[in-house]
């Protein structure tokens, strides 16, 4: 009796097959959460320290801002840089460089004496956080089912508001005892701890092994981690065509291809927008409230509650994208953020009614870049997928430079806090027609990828 061969499967198939996430994959996923918690402290303690410097050194606003602008650029940079790293020499390796590098560059802050050599050490910092931050959530993406790595790769993120949230406590309660250098000095440290656990346990991408064309055994090897205890005869090992070893196309001509030029386009319109809007609130919305008349006191909590409304609301994003569509929860919290900006911007609201818009503004607008990059995880191959998340991020930081530049600009030019926040309204709706556009570009490949191979036009990974 012959037995009929069975079936061969991809990887990313046989990951889909398993009937859910094995314990290793949640693993991945929660120290992904958890190192995305130390780049939400590391972003987030900045703003706490650079009060302290100018009161013990003296030190200018000047350096403070060119301080801060150096280390969005330098965030940028990393965002570019580590994602085309990543597609070729592996993700794992990428983060640990990643976290070494602003792990002890902060740490080493705590250390110094002046302005110059702070600022370097942070501009250092600040290479590292930008490209760590898409290369993990890259690492989630590979490593889970494809009906989960949207609402994966969201939850992943909401790390950072974590972070954030637990470097204000941190800083309340470390400052007045200890000093600002042991702030930096812990929260340096904090990354650097993650690091065994990561290397012994998160596998690199299947994906990115066979485009690398690694040895069967090293792929076998991070799939059977990630899905132990299954067969694997069944799936097949051979690389995607075009990435072969006589071919072998990069991330950068893949993202920038005539297949994905028009997603590219649109998802770095979409972080810009989404990055900058949040940030131009975070800075501006203090002055919008001092101006209202409430204390000091009083606008530390409103702040607060925009930071846990932007927590708050990416968690609720990540269970929204495993129900509904990605692109229309997208669109759906810059509608309700369009609708909140022009609330605060009209209306004077009591202290308990500024609480309510304050939160609603980040429960949209500051959950966008969790759902946005959910939609970066999904809109490359494997092989691409962190330059392509890396490069939209660095999109971003140029959009939270921009902003910040932009409101200084309208602040001179004599314009008032409630006209900023309505001139905000129109970068938000041109990201509601990206999202669409978006959409419509994922249907259209669609299309084209299922359609029949007799009226399927040959299709090349990079053109």
């Amino acid at each position: 009796m012959s037995t009929a061969p069975k079936p061969r499967q991809t990887w990313q198939e046989f990951l889909d097959s398993a009937g859910g996430m094995s314990r290793r994959q949640r693993v991945v996923v929660l120290l992904t959460f958890l190192a995305m918690v130390t780049e939400g402290l590391d972003i987030s303690i900045a703003s706490f320290v650079y009060p302290e410097i100018v009161r013990d050194w003296g030190t200018s606003l000047g350096a403070i801002t060119a301080t801060v602008t150096s280390g969005v650029l330098a965030m940028a940079i990393g965002s570019v840089l580590a994602g085309p790293f990543a597609d070729r020499y592996g993700r794992r390796s990428t983060v640990v460089v990643g976290m070494v590098l602003f792990g002890t560059t902060t740490a080493a802050m705590g250390l110094t004496t002046s302005i110059e050599p702070l600022m370097i050490l942070r501009v250092a910092a600040c290479v590292g956080l930008g490209g760590t931050v898409p290369v993990l959530l890259a690492v989630v993406a590979d490593a889970v089912p494809s009906g989960r790595r949207a609402q994966m790769v969201s939850l992943a993120f909401c790390g950072v508001a974590v972070g954030t949230i637990v470097g204000g406590f941190l800083a309340s309660a470390i400052i007045p005892v200890w000093g600002w250098p042991a702030l930096l000095v812990s929260c340096g440290l904090a990354p650097l701890f993650l690091l065994p656990p990561i290397v012994l346990l998160v596998p690199d991408s299947p994906g990115v092994l066979i485009a690398r064309g690694r040895p069967i055994a090293e792929v076998r090897s991070a799939l059977a981690t990630l899905v132990p205890g299954r067969d694997l005869s069944t799936v097949s090992f051979a690389a995607p065509a075009g990435t072969g070893s006589r071919r072998r196309v990069s991330g950068v001509a893949t993202v920038l291809s005539r297949r994905f030029a028009l997603t590219t386009v649109l998802l770095w319109l979409a972080f810009f927008i989404g990055l900058g809007v949040a940030f131009l609130i975070l800075n501006y919305l203090p002055l919008m409230v001092r101006q209202q008349n409430f204390s000091a006191a009083q606008t530390g909590v409103i702040i607060g509650t925009f930071g846990w409304g932007a927590f708050i609301g990416q968690a609720l994003v990540s269970f929204a994208l495993k129900r509904f569509d990605r692109f229309l929860v997208v669109a759906s919290l810059w509608a309700l953020g369009l609708a909140g900006i022009f609330v605060v911007a009209a209306f004077t609201f009591g202290f308990a009614g500024l609480l309510l818009v304050v939160f609603g503004l980040g429960l949209s607008l500051a959950s966008v870049s969790a759902a946005l990059n959910a939609i970066g995880a999904l809109a490359y191959p494997p092989a691409a997928r962190a330059t392509g998340m890396g490069w939209a991020n660095g999109a971003g930081r140029l959009g939270t430079l921009a902003s910040g530049l932009l409101g200084g600009l309208m602040l001179t030019a004599g314009w008032t806090i409630d006209m900023i926040f309505l001139a905000m309204g129109a970068p938000v709706a041109v990201g509601i027609a990206a999202a669409f556009l978006l959409r419509a570009d994922d249907r259209r490949r669609l299309r084209r990828d299922t359609a029949p191979p007799a009226v399927r036009r040959p299709a090349r990974t990079a053109e």
